[in-house]
């Protein structure tokens, strides 16, 4: 499989596996073999596994952000599996939780959900332009929404908000945007906290890391 970038900056094709674990108060309960480089697409297939051996699902997962997906999420949420499972930028969130937010992050424009339109920081309009389907490499299908600010010329904060020469587009996933409100109604409790300061020493519950094998 394809690793990662080397000293050189080239990807290599090398004999490799990807190999998940999942462990329960230290025990090792389950593994799987995979060929994907990132952990990202390996996660689905690794709890049906743990099914196929055990009969049910977990009742909860923890786990780092290299799992934190719309496809992942959707899983754990259809099989009703409490998911402590880290999204991207959520350690930065938490840090910046006491400070002033940065407006101009997508996360942080507001959705009018009625009109179906976002607000740039300055308050402009960013209407709905086009709608796209993507696929993972599991087949999994997701839709991507473009919205697209109407006038950037003159903007006094052009240069903070985005580095375009035209005006700004943002990319919008508004499936993930309601699932993370979800994981992150887990993380933030008081299990989700807990969990998430034993994962480190791998104190936790069905916790999946990696490994390589050549």
């Amino acid at each position: 499989m394809r690793m990662k970038e080397d000293h050189l900056g080239k990807g290599e094709l090398k004999p490799a596996y990807n190999v998940q674990i999942s462990t329960s108060n230290q025990i090792i309960t389950n593994y799987t073999i995979h060929q994907n480089a990132a952990d990202i697409g390996t996660l689905g297939a690794h709890l049906k596994s743990f099914k196929e051996q055990y009969g049910y699902y977990p009742k909860e997962l923890t786990a780092d952000a290299g799992y934190g997906s719309e496809e992942n999420y959707e899983f754990l949420r259809k099989e009703d599996i409490e998911a402590y499972v880290k999204y991207n930028y959520f350690d930065k969130e938490q840090r910046l939780k006491e400070k002033a937010k940065p407006p101009f992050h997508v996360d942080n424009l507001y959705y009018n959900e009625e009109q179906d339109c976002y607000y740039c920081p300055m308050g402009q309009k960013m209407t709905l332009i086009r709608v796209c389907k993507e696929k993972t490499d599991n087949g999994y299908e997701r839709t991507i929404y473009k919205y697209q600010a109407q006038n950037c010329i003159g903007c006094p904060i052009r240069g903070m908000c985005h580095k375009s020469q035209n005006n700004r587009i943002i990319e919008i996933s508004h499936k993930l945007r309601k699932l993370k409100k979800w994981v992150l109604s887990y993380l933030l409790s008081e299990k989700g906290i807990s969990h998430l300061k034993q994962r480190p020493i791998h104190y936790i519950t069905h916790y999946l890391f990696h490994f390589y094998h050549f």
